[in-house]
């Protein structure tokens, strides 16, 4: 046999085992049933990789005081509680995990070249400079670095699902004190996102909510993503999704841009976002615990050199392992944070473990 034929066969095999090489999900299994009580009663977990969904389970046990926090949470956002199982086509709001999609549909217009990431904010809203705030940029809008002293979040999101109108939530950042130099202190808040979707409505004509359907939704199929279709679009965490949306979305990150062939992002923007933002020289106003020592990008946390994700209020978890080339997405919908950080690594890192390449 010639070393032609030699090498062909081997190519054969190595092939062959790619393709029938299973992802191992049982100690998943096993981790969601031990963990899901803590996270409200409800989970699902998606993870696609090497071209389709390789795993699919949701653990579905609510119990009675579960089920009556949910129904508070509701009515306190007027809307009536669904309490049925999680499924991939389940809906509910996905709190900052909206952040990623946000960040991701001001990127479609710097890779139009209609924004720049250097831009003053003052360039398109003058209302902030005329508070001082003119010269934070895209940049530090889509990072939280715009040292812009918001109140925490669910207070911020309280007060922003009272205005009536895009002017109005601007007027109200307007108002708020500055923390320090902006690019110099990181603090987690809903106020970049919110200027950088004023932003986008100023130059296009468009509601944000128009455009996320246009640039993000639509392209990507994301039949039952959107911001909550109300007076005024809340970027940095009013987005509902399903765990099939999302995990779309996702599927484009890790593609560096490209869903279905179809360019989204370029690989430049998708780069850009993934850029730990929090170096040494900037001081931490505020992180949520959850976070830990994970970096930031651009509406996205880097939990490692090939990790980035973006954790929401309600306990959903998005992330994209570059170096396992898969994507992930547990939903879930509780309020208590306490052990979040903890779970979101060890989950994560027992995917690294079943996940082929």
């Amino acid at each position: 046999m010639n070393t032609k034929n030699i090498f062909l066969i081997v190519i054969f095999f190595l092939l062959v085992g790619r393709a029938n090489a299973q992802f191992e999900g049982a100690k998943i299994d096993t981790w969601l049933s031990e963990n899901t009580a803590e996270m409200g009663g409800r989970s699902i977990l998606l993870v696609w990789q090497n071209g389709h969904i390789v795993y699919s389970h949701a653990v579905n046990d609510m119990n009675r005081r579960q089920k009556f926090i949910d129904k508070i949470m509701a009515r306190r956002q007027g809307k009536t509680a669904d309490l049925d199982d999680f499924t991939p086509t389940s809906k509910i709001p996905v709190a900052s995990c909206s952040k990623w999609f946000s960040a991701a549909l001001v990127m479609t217009f710097v890779d139009e070249g209609k924004l720049k990431l250097s831009d003053t904010v003052g360039m398109y809203l003058p209302v902030l400079s005329r508070h001082g705030k003119g010269n934070i940029t895209l940049s530090e809008c889509l990072s939280h670095l715009t040292a812009i002293k918001a109140p925490d979040l669910k207070e911020s999101l309280k007060d922003m699902k009272q205005v009536s109108s895009m002017n109005e939530a601007i007027d109200q950042i307007a108002a708020m004190p500055m923390e320090g130099k902006p690019g110099k202190v990181f603090r987690y808040s809903n106020v970049g996102l919110q200027i950088a979707g004023a932003i986008l409505e100023k130059i296009s004509g468009k509601s944000f909510e128009t455009l996320f359907a246009e640039r993000i939704a639509q392209p990507l199929q994301m039949k039952n993503t959107d911001f909550g279709k109300g007076k005024v679009a809340l970027p940095a965490g009013g987005a509902y999704s399903t765990p099939e949306d999302y995990l779309d979305f996702l599927v484009m990150i890790l593609n560096k841009g490209v869903f279905n062939n179809k360019r989204i992002l370029s690989e430049m923007s998708i780069a850009q976002m993934q850029v730990n933002r929090c170096t040494p020289d900037v001081k931490i106003g505020y992180a949520p615990a959850e976070a830990g020592t994970f970096g930031y990008g651009y509406g996205e946390w880097v939990m490692d050199e090939k990790t980035v994700t973006s954790p929401g209020l309600f306990g959903s978890f998005p992330w994209v392992n570059n170096d396992k080339k898969y994507a992930a997405f547990m939903m879930t919908y509780y309020i208590k944070n306490s052990g979040r950080h903890e779970r979101y690594v060890e989950l994560k890192s027992l995917v690294d473990e079943a996940s082929t390449r």
